[in-house]
């Protein structure tokens, strides 16, 4: 299960690497004697690219995923992902950035969605919420690496890195097909040897594959579809049903509280928004590099805190008091630009780090993850295409738009917008967000079956 998992989580840490590159490699390309002009729209879609090169991999992810198996998809998705790292070397306008991070959309779209598939399944429910957890802060590992690597260095020894991680990511031939996916393939035998492969034979372990099996047996005799046919009829007819509706509402919910909490927003364009905060560019690289290590350390306590805590007791604690930094950079921020009070660059920093911290452990770790369990099994195909659809639109909008919002609304307005944002997704998330630590997938689809019955 480890050689699954840490080949999975490197996938993530290369996303964040090259992420993140465009923070520091657009100021540099800047600096360059006789440098093409790199305009704000062209940054802002530089930035965003990897978001809206991930739409259409989605839809292509999510079937093959669904025909191929995991690990093949995977396995192609690594290959891509080494070929690409090359090709980022050598790139040296801003056109050819930007036609690499549209191309970095690819292994995007594979994290969201069959990277995040594979951890649910292969994965034990004992430890699925750590390994849920350390893929993101796994990402932002990445970007804290890159962010170094770009202030210390020439930009270009990032893809020279990525290269040397993408070949750890070759290991995939090595894993063992999804148990699940054997099981709704009706290959019964070949799931247990790989169910036993990855968790075991402990007596837990043996429940859970004999429940696995039982459930796609009874959708076997009872002629349900598992071969992919007739997609878009079976698509609809899922689309009405509570059980699958009311999990991807609760879904789209915890995906919205991440990426509204802003915090993709201040790692991406961290030099720019330190810089406007302390008008100073020597401190926005200090302080980014601090906040990038913070955000980091705060990530890995978090899935300490997920084996400890409770899911819900976690998540709205730790997002409770980002709710506050918000509100509080917000307000000293307002009382700055109207003169109150005299710019105070460490308390703006220490402001800045509490919300990292804060959002770090809980809110940033857990809402993306959450999808993974809440999904049901037998409509993980449909949920995965709607929500990888909803995560990237929202947050490609978020980083296209952000310069613009920074221009016209100021921090302080930016700061409220999501202070304002996410308290809304905090009540409606304490409302219906079921509890699923140490929970089997099954267990938590058969929740919401039974949240279906009681309504009646």
């Amino acid at each position: 299960m480890i050689l699954v998992v840490s080949g999975t989580c490197t996938v993530y840490f290369i996303c964040g690497l090259y992420m993140g590159a465009p923070t520091v490699y657009l100021p540099q390309l800047r600096k360059e004697p006789n440098s093409t002009v790199i305009t704000d729209e062209m940054a802002s879609w530089i930035s965003s690219g990897c978001s809206y090169g991930a739409l259409p991999w989605v839809f292509i992810h999510s079937a093959a995923v669904s025909v191929f198996g995991r690990k093949y998809t995977s396995a192609s998705t690594f290959v891509y992902i080494t070929v690409i790292s090359i090709a980022f070397y050598f790139c040296n306008t801003p056109k050819h950035l930007l036609i690499f991070q549209i191309s970095l959309g690819a292994p995007y779209s594979a994290a969201l969605t069959v990277s995040i598939t594979i951890l649910a399944e292969y994965a034990s429910p004992k430890y699925r919420g750590i390994f849920l957890g350390l893929k993101v802060a796994t990402l932002y590992w990445g970007i804290w690496v890159s962010n170094a690597i770009g202030t210390f260095f020439h930009w270009k020894y990032i893809p020279v890195f990525g290269f040397v991680c993408s070949l750890y990511n070759l290991t995939v031939f090595l894993w063992p097909e999804s148990p699940l996916w054997l099981a709704s393939k009706g290959r019964f035998e070949e799931c247990k040897i790989s169910h036993r492969w990855l968790k075991g034979t402990g007596k837990i372990a043996e429940i859970e594959l004999e429940n696995l099996i039982s459930t796609y047996s009874k959708a076997e005799s009872l002629g349900e579809e598992t071969n992919g046919n007739k997609l878009a009829l079976k698509f609809f007819k899922t689309l009405i049903k509570k059980s699958f509706y009311r999990p991807l509402l609760v879904s789209f919910l915890s995906i919205a509280m991440y990426n509204l909490s802003g915090k993709i927003i201040c790692s991406i364009y961290a030099i720019e928004i330190i810089k406007k905060i302390s008008d100073s560019e020597s401190t926005a690289y200090v302080a980014m590099l601090i906040l990038d290590g913070v955000t980091v350390f705060s990530m890995y306590f978090g899935c300490l805190l997920i084996k400890l805590l409770r899911r819900r007791t976690l998540l709205f604690w730790s997002s409770s008091i980002s709710i506050i930094f918000l509100f509080a950079l917000s307000i000293y921020l307002y009382l700055v630009n109207i003169s109150i009070f005299n710019e105070n660059k460490i308390v703006s920093i220490l402001l800045l780090v509490g919300f990292s911290i804060s959002v770090s452990c809980g809110p940033v770790i857990m809402s993306v993850s959450l999808y993974g369990e809440l999904v049901p099994m037998k409509h993980k195909r449909e949920a995965t295409v709607l929500i990888s659809l909803f995560f990237i639109f929202l947050q490609s909008s978020l980083l296209k738009n952000a310069p613009f919002i920074f221009k016209y609304f100021k921090m302080h307005g930016m700061f409220l917008f999501f202070g304002v944002s996410m308290t809304t997704c905090w009540f409606l998330l304490y409302k219906y967000l079921p509890e699923t630590k140490d929970k089997t997938l099954q267990e938590i689809e058969d929740y919401f079956k039974d949240v279906n019955k009681n309504s009646k």
